[in-house]
This record gives C-alpha cells, structure tokens and sequence, in this order.
C-alpha cells in the first residue's frame, strides 16, 4: 500500500461523500476504492468511515485523522514545487466556475495566460451566471461578484466592482431623466433576475438607502439586459464591465451619477470541506495580483 496514494485516496471520499463518486471521478472500479480505504483502515488500527445504505460519515478518528492528511499532503506539494522547473511545478487539473459575461470578458484571458505559463495544468472551465454547488459538482475555485457571502464559505476576496445606472438617450428623451433615486418607480427597470431585488440601493447623504423600482423586463444575463436598455427598453444596473464599452460608444449614458451604488466584492470561493491543492493557491495568487 502506497501511503500517500492512500491518503490522497481518503480526502477524496471526504470531498465527495461517496466511494462511487470517487471511483467515477477517478475513473476506476468502486471496489478500488474501498479495498484502498479498508487498508488503510487496517493499516492504521481505527475505522475511519462510517459506512450506511444512505451516506458515508467521518468517525471521530477519521475527522481527525482528515486534518493531518491534509497538512501531510500540502506539504509534500510545496515540496515537490521547491524542487521541480517554475514552468513544470504546478500540475493537474483546476475546474473554475465563473459568471459568464465577468469570466469572458475579464476572467477567460487572465486563465489562458495562467494555463500558458503552466502547461502541465489542466483547465475546466465553467462559465456561468447560476451559483454552482462546490462540493457536489466537484469544482476547485468559483469566483462570485457579490455584495454578501454566505457564513460558510471560505473566500478570497479579489477586487471591487463598480455597478452604474444606464439608460439611452431615445429612453430618456422619449420618459425624461430621473434627478434622484426615489424617480426610478416611475420609469421602466430592467431586472437580473438572478439577484432579485425590489429596490436598488444608492448612497444618498452618505447613508445606504434601498429604492423601490418596477420591472416589465427581466433576465438572467447582463449583457440581454444591457442591449434592451440600449434599445430602449427601460434603465439598467449594472456592473460596469458589462456597460463600458456601450457608454463609450454612445449607445447608452450613466444617469444618478451624483448617487453612488455601493461597491460589491469580487471573491474566489473555495469548497469548505477540501483540501486546497497548491495550483489552487496559486492560481488565487496570480488572480488576486492581475484583478486587485
């Protein structure tokens, strides 16, 4: 029995709660991994899975015993990258969750460069606007734009992003341009639904105040709703990656600038349950630095 491959073997099934998921993910027989796992077991004296017709669960010595596998084994990497080429240290794969117009616009190019500098990496990239489930979908790094993280989440924070109101100038010459906040109920907004709100917050007399704002359009992409506003549509929200190169060219203008919207953050998130493999990390560090 290889110990490390033992060991490696035994956070995988932490991570994913399985033996089968384990064994597809890898790509072998189930009855690979637990003849692995009971080996272990036997090796070490101590039941370290609790095994049941529903679920599988760490006993007391396994939680711990999870702990020490995974100092062990981020040590052995940090080891194996002190020795190896800059350009051969980091190996294997990273599954990334990303927004979609966020990870294309911004994100997509700083990844292909990280994967330049580092063939041995492998990249799966996921871009989309839903909120992914790390652990069960069994993705290393999601990056979120959000203004709350939940408790759980163990996160990075990465930058700031900054959110502007837009409209066209056929909208506002056909509606008139709202002077403050509270005038947004009496236009059209266009909603993300995928962050449904009632109300748009401002910094008005340096105070975060929410205002009510109704939608006859919604969406769950920024970019549909970016071209609706340019159409005409109604006033939009939004980050201003997406707006830029629209205000640029004229095809909508920032409107209640005298009316800050408060800035969210950008994060990497990881699983909260899983060891965090050193590629990981520094993946996180090459983001932090070329985003910040």
């Amino acid at each position: 029995m290889d110990r490390l491959d033992s060991m490696r073997m035994f956070l995988r099934v932490a991570e994913l709660g399985s033996f089968s998921a384990v064994a597809k993910q890898m790509d072998v027989a189930r009855s690979v991994v637990t003849r692995q796992i009971a080996a272990l077991e036997a090796h070490l004296g101590a039941k370290l899975i609790s095994r049941s017709t529903r679920r599988l669960s760490l006993t007391s010595a396994g939680a711990a015993y999870l702990e020490k596998c995974r100092v062990i084994i981020n040590l052995v990497e940090e080891a194996e990258t002190g020795l190896a080429d800059d350009r051969q240290a980091l190996r294997g794969q990273i599954r990334i969750s990303a927004p979609l117009s966020f990870g294309l616009k911004n994100l997509a190019p700083l990844l292909l460069d990280f994967a330049a500098a580092h063939p041995s990496i492998m990249l799966d990239m996921d871009y989309s606007d839903r909120r992914a489930n790390l652990i069960d979908e069994g993705i290393d790094l999601a990056i979120r734009i959000t203004d709350k993280l939940n408790p759980s989440d163990v996160a990075r924070r990465l930058g700031t992003i900054r959110l502007s109101v837009i409209a066209s100038a056929d909208y506002l010459a056909r509606h008139g341009q709202p002077r403050h906040p509270s005038e947004l109920l009496h236009h059209e907004c266009l909603s993300y639904t995928l962050v449904p709100l009632a109300s748009w917050q401002f910094i008005v007399d340096g105070q975060v105040q929410g205002f009510p704002i109704r939608s006859r359009i919604q969406a769950n992409n920024g970019e549909v709703l970016l071209e609706a506003a340019a159409r005409g549509f109604g006033i939009a929200c939004h980050p201003t990656f997406i707006t830029a190169d629209a205000v640029a060219a004229g095809r909508v203008r920032e409107i209640l600038t005298d009316y800050p919207i408060p800035e969210v953050g950008l994060y990497a998130v990881l699983p909260g349950n899983r060891h965090v493999p050193l590629r990981v990390r520094a993946l996180i560090d090459y983001l932090a630095e070329r985003l910040g």
